[in-house]
Order: C-alpha cells, then sequence, then structure tokens
C-alpha cells in the first residue's frame, strides 16, 4: 500500500486514494509515510480528523515518529487558545510548520498555506458537505 502511495505522490497527477481497512490495519502508518515523504520534498502536510480525540492522538503518533527529524509539527482545534490558534495560522502562512494536525477548523477561510502538498482527511465520512466542497477548494487551489 504505502509503495502505491509513494507512486501516486511521484505522478504529475494529484492522487486521490481511499485507504481502508480495520482497526490495527495500518492507515495511520501509510499517512505518516506520505507525510514524511512530502516533508522531504519541501511541501506542508495537513491531517484533518473529525473529532479533537482523534486529532490530539493523531498529534502524539506524529510527534512520537518525527521527533528526531527536524519536522515542525503543529495542532489546530477548539482547544487552542485564541492567541495559539492565531500563532498555529501565522506559522502555516510563512510555512514554518511542515505537519499540522487539526479538526474542520483547518479548512476554515482564513486557513492558508505556504506550500501545501499533502491532505490527509481521517474519517472522511463525518465531514459535512460545506466542509467537502471546501476540501475540493483546498485541493484545487
Amino acid at each position: 500500500m504505502i509503495e502505491e502511495v509513494f507512486a501516486d505522490m511521484e505522478s504529475p497527477e494529484p492522487m486521490d486514494r481511499l485507504v481502508a481497512g480495520d482497526v490495527g490495519f495500518g492507515k495511520t502508518e501509510v499517512a505518516m509515510n506520505a507525510a514524511y515523504k512530502a516533508f522531504l520534498a519541501g511541501k506542508q502536510v495537513a491531517v484533518i480528523s473529525p473529532l479533537v480525540v482523534l486529532t490530539l492522538e493523531h498529534a502524539e503518533s506524529f510527534a512520537a515518529r518525527f521527533r528526531d527529524f527536524g519536522v515542525q509539527i503543529r495542532v489546530l482545534s477548539r482547544l487552542q487558545t485564541d492567541t495559539e490558534a492565531r500563532e498555529v495560522i501565522r506559522c502555516l502562512r510563512e510555512g514554518t510548520v511542515d505537519i499540522v494536525l487539526g479538526t474542520h477548523r483547518l479548512l476554515s477561510e482564513d486557513i492558508f498555506f505556504a506550500r501545501l502538498g499533502l491532505l490527509i482527511v481521517d474519517e472522511e465520512h463525518r465531514f459535512g458537505v460545506m466542509d467537502k466542497e471546501r476540501i475540493k477548494k483546498i485541493r484545487h487551489g
């Protein structure tokens, strides 16, 4: 599976890939490998989850995996103060964040990325129509 994702990422066509599997299948592992490949290519990565608790679980996994590799990881969710959220948003726009993990807050109109190269959506079926439309806009931008 990871090799197929890597091949898609190296293609000139944008990748749309669904990774499905039971708990323990390795979906997060595939996502982390793809995120690292994007990081190595100088691109930003956004990981969007529908729930804060899932975002925090992913953030813990990503931070542990990339601790020794110089990857700048941040979280954006309703748990941040306004000041913290503004700082994450500024860093995304300036490109000093490599991987951001967040809730649907990442789909807000005030979020801009300096060099977004990979958007990972966890539990896509839990997002609403408006969220999915914003994901389409991000994909085409």
